[in-house]
């Protein structure tokens, strides 16, 4: 594909975006809107204040202003992406777009009913060769981003992940009392499973997901000492890991 990055970690790198944004129109990594729409649509309310994280040139937030989701808060650290996407959604009121690193949320507690993100979580995983194990690093970076997403939440509100990571991977990362939300999930796609994780503000974990965060926590305390080697993929990062 003509804008594959010679190396998985550089889409990591906003300097890759930025370039690929000037040329490229748009891309809908895990599909576009209408392949799981059916899913969020009991977790979104028309009326709902909705934060979209790492927006990128995707036809989501076009596609959902259509369907009538009419309050749209756009995030994407390029500045060439939110440049091009204010432009070609100007006729569109109610939804806005602001160059913004996700893991500094300019935006007061309590901002949002919904916060969602399509794939722009799993990009912070690239470099991660053990699924079981995520890196300290990406752990600290993960760790920093969900909970901006709890603070800008209402209570009751919503954080909506749509990814291809298994629940057995992707829990790990989820099911932290301290965010403050219970984790439900959702599958959709037909050859190729993708996943869409519903995180309620305001609901305690359930007893497995509070098992969960126990053990991780015992992990920790004692790692293990083998490692699980992934191949890497070059041509697309979505399957460079199985998170």
């Amino acid at each position: 594909m003509e804008h594959m990055p010679d190396d998985n970690s550089r889409y990591k790198d906003v300097d890759y975006w930025e370039e690929r944004y000037k040329t490229e129109q748009c891309f809908d990594w895990l599909g576009d809107f209408s392949k799981f729409q059916h899913l969020l649509e009991g977790h979104m309310k028309k009326d709902d204040s909705i934060l979209v994280l790492g927006c990128g040139n995707s036809t989501m937030s076009g596609e959902m202003y259509s369907a009538g989701y009419r309050c749209i808060t756009n995030i994407d650290y390029s500045s060439v992406c939110i440049t091009n996407m204010s432009a070609r959604h100007k006729d569109c009121p109610g939804m806005s777009w602001h160059q913004m690193d996700m893991r500094q949320l300019s935006f007061p507690d309590a901002s949002f009913d919904v916060v969602l993100e399509k794939a722009t979580l799993d990009a912070l995983l690239v470099d991660e060769k053990d699924p079981w194990k995520v890196s300290a690093q990406a752990s600290c970076l993960m760790h920093q981003v969900l909970t901006e997403v709890s603070r800008v939440l209402k209570p009751g509100g919503r954080f909506l992940s749509v990814t291809f990571a298994q629940p057995h991977f992707r829990k790990r990362l989820y099911a932290r009392s301290e965010y403050s939300w219970s984790i439900k999930h959702h599958t959709y796609g037909d050859s190729f499973h993708y996943f869409v994780y519903v995180m309620t503000k305001g609901e305690e974990l359930s007893p497995e997901d509070a098992a969960l965060q126990r053990r991780l926590l015992e992990e920790a305390k004692d790692p293990p000492t083998t490692i699980t080697k992934i191949q890497e993929n070059k041509e697309d990062y979505l399957l460079n890991i199985d998170l």
